[in-house]
């Protein structure tokens, strides 16, 4: 199954949540082969995600992928059934959003320092949490203020903005990323992860600074695919916690993510008076109405209408 990811350039981060699934469906079912579990038995694993352990529809969509591929691909099974397998209805629900007040007491409470710089980032140019950590040095154009997120959500590229603000803090990030990767190679390291068959292609990329990771681990660590001791990108967690934790020191009672602070950038930005088209090119969707959902602070609420209470 892996190999068959892989072959089909699935994400690392695809490729072990559907390995899992695969491994939880044969452990529901008793470790029983594949082959003898059909279209009943996907269905009742699905029915005891949903009923039993309350997960989210887009969990139970994503285990649903992830059993198709099994059958499908891994197996070779042209089986009927396989498109018939109920999907889960998924909710539309408006974003948590910040207001710009509690944005930069959000800001504050992070006292500087990295998870700061990385906060700012995602609010001030729209990016995901991981496009953020993935930013490598030669998307950044310090010049033109613009960053180039690659292979964002869908293996998409983009171009999003760079703050004028943050080009300095940015800068100083930049020199102390460049000194540890001057360290890694006086000590026989210093290679980074490269996309696809770059390393093959092209062996001193690895080492070469464009390529390097604008926010590095402060430590080396195996890669999962390679096997290779070199040093990756700064975890998720090293921003989710101390977001987590600033946000209740600022006293702000809505749940703060990073995420959040996407959708807030999305939000102000239409509050701002700059087209739903602008918008939609920033953050990277590849279809209008998904961005359409931030215009609900354009409509709605308090600042769209006026209730009658006040009338009387």
């Amino acid at each position: 199954m892996r190999s068959e990811l892989r072959v089909r350039h699935y994400s690392l981060r695809t490729e072990q949540a559907y390995l899992e699934w695969a491994r939880r469906f044969l452990l529901f079912h008793g470790r029983r082969e594949p082959s003898a579990l059909g279209a009943d038995e996907v269905a009742g694993f699905l029915s005891y995600l949903a009923a039993e352990r309350e997960v989210a529809p887009s969990t139970q969509n994503q285990a649903k992928a992830a059993l198709l591929f099994l059958f499908g691909p891994v197996m070779g099974l042209e089986l009927p059934w396989l498109d018939e397998v109920i999907t889960a209805q998924t909710r539309r629900r408006l974003p948590v959003v910040l207001t710009p007040t509690e944005v930069r007491q959000l800001l504050l409470a992070l006292e500087g320092g990295t998870p700061w710089l990385i906060a700012s980032l995602l609010y001030g140019t729209g990016m995901r949490l991981l496009e953020g950590l993935r930013l490598r040095v030669k998307d950044v154009e310090f010049s033109r203020r613009e960053i180039i997120v690659r292979e964002g959500k869908g293996a998409k590229d983009r171009i999003t903005v760079l703050p004028e603000n943050l080009i300095a803090p940015l800068q100083r990030q930049l020199a102390l990323a460049k000194r540890l990767h001057e360290e890694d190679l006086q000590a026989g390291y210093g290679a980074v992860m490269l996309p696809h068959a770059l390393a093959a292609k092209d062996p001193r990329a690895a080492l070469a600074w464009g390529w390097q990771w604008v926010f590095p681990s402060p430590t080396r660590s195996i890669d999962p695919r390679s096997g290779e001791l070199r040093r990756h990108h700064l975890l998720e967690s090293s921003v989710q916690k101390p977001i987590a934790l600033a946000a209740r020191r600022a006293g702000i009672a809505k749940p703060c993510s990073p995420h959040v602070l996407r959708h807030s950038f999305a939000t102000h930005m239409l509050q701002a008076g700059y087209d739903i088209r602008t918008v939609q090119e920033l953050l990277g969707h590849s279809n209008v109405k998904t961005t359409m959902i931030y215009t609900h602070v354009l409509n709605r609420g308090g600042r769209g209408v006026l209730s009658p209470f006040d009338h009387i």
